[in-house]
């Protein structure tokens, strides 16, 4: 009779697992099960509709930085399959990709369609069968093997009325409080979730009708925290937003959600330091002695914003850089590399949903993704305390345990 495997959860991970197992296993019986109406839902939304598919990013140890948590745990991995494996796998299945000027890997055809197309059409060549609307609703674990040998010594998944026998049990199923549960009755330690990559919300009036300006690169930290991150920052009509921002709430998820998200955040706007930026406001002084001070940006920034910040220091649009008094010198320096803004919430970044937490990342073997508590089940994604920042490197993660599971002997 034929070995059977089920796995839970229908999205990059699951699928990426059922195809290298259907090849590495052929005969094998795979069954996807899937509690949506639609499978691969995050792929079809990732990255605006285009998906987002990995990161230009070829060295498996500098991969690994972009993890705040699963760091030290995926290196392994990425060894075995990763950004440039991922690029040659679908190119042989004939999905062109492009590199974009930040590293962000996509579809030439700039659609979702093409990565979810190419899963489906090859899991249904290698004989792998899905069912949506298809909810688990719990996990039963083989009986030990001292167990009468009328028992059964298979996984049973019970979704409804409906029983699945299984030889191999996978789990994919993202951040999903109920498998969750049932993995912690299995014996699995699951790190409380918590939510990552997300916007900061701020009232600060200094915002006001800036909605949609963006900075090249900002430095940003956590007002007694040592929370530091720079990069590109959008201002939004909620605060704050932007890989600066994503990078901050992925490394800070843990710190920040026992502050109910209400915290101080230290913006410098041009990330350079605040002594030079001192230095080029005194030659401003000097060489632009007869023009406003709010008449335009005299620095690398939009002119609305730095308009917003010569009024917080109190600076009259119209007064002369030559009339520029010490204290409103120093005032708009502090305003550009250490302006201060009250965080009283935050905000989900688009449609994308990601939290840290999950499957305690100790008890699992990452040559293969599978349960150092039990033979035969294997776990992967967004089900482990894993996840990373924006860039595609959350897909990468599962492109990579679907591959090292579905190899798995």
């Amino acid at each position: 009779m034929a070995k059977k495997t089920v796995i839970i959860g229908g999205g990059a991970a699951g699928f990426f697992a059922a195809i290298h197992r259907a090849k590495k296993h052929p005969g094998e019986e795979i069954l996807i099960l899937e509690r949506g109406k639609a499978v691969l839902e995050k792929v079809r939304i990732s990255g605006g509709g285009r998906c987002n598919v990995t990161h230009a990013c070829w060295d498996p140890r500098e991969l690994t930085r972009f993890y705040p948590r699963g760091q030290r745990e995926l290196l392994g991995p990425f060894h075995q399959f990763a950004c440039g494996d991922t690029m040659g796998w679908f190119a042989d299945r004939g999905v062109d990709l492009k590199i974009e000027e930040d590293g962000r890997i996509f579809p030439v055809s700039d659609s979702s369609q093409t990565i979810i197309d190419c899963l489906w059409n090859t899991a249904k060549a290698s004989g792998v069968r899905v069912l949506t609307k298809t909810r688990v609703t719990e996990i039963l674990a083989p009986l030990p093997s001292s167990a009468p040998a009328a028992a059964p010594a298979s996984w049973t998944v019970k979704a409804g009325d409906q029983l699945f026998p299984a030889d191999n049990l996978i789990v994919t199923s993202g951040a999903n409080p109920a498998v969750w549960k049932m993995l912690d009755s299995l014996g699995h330690r699951i790190i409380p979730p918590v939510p990552s990559l997300f916007a900061f919300d701020t009232k600060d009036t200094r915002l006001r009708d800036l909605s949609g300006l963006s900075l090249p690169w900002a430095s940003l930290n956590i007002a007694g925290e040592k929370l530091k991150a720079e990069g590109p920052l959008l201002i939004t009509h909620r605060g704050l937003s932007g890989p600066a921002v994503l990078r901050l709430s992925a490394w800070g998820a843990r710190q920040l959600a026992p502050k109910k998200y209400n915290f101080e955040l230290v913006v410098n706007w041009l990330a350079q330091r605040p002594e030079d930026v001192e230095e080029q406001l005194a030659t401003l002084k000097t060489n632009e002695a007869r023009r406003q001070i709010g008449a335009r940006a005299y620095l690398e920034m939009p002119n609305r914003l730095w308009k917003s910040l010569v009024a917080a220091a109190a600076i009259p649009a119209e007064q002369q850089w030559s009339q520029l008094s010490k204290q409103q010198h120093s005032a708009l320096a502090g305003q550009l590399t250490r302006a201060r803004f009250h965080i009283t919430g935050k905000s989900t970044n688009k449609e994308e949903f990601t939290t840290a937490g999950g499957v305690d990342l100790r008890e699992i073997d990452f040559k293969s993704f599978r349960s150092k508590l039990h033979p035969n089940l294997y776990l992967a994604g967004e089900v482990l305390d894993i996840d990373a920042i924006t860039g595609g490197f959350n897909f990468q993660a599962a492109w990579t345990g679907g591959y090292l599971i579905g190899n798995a002997e």
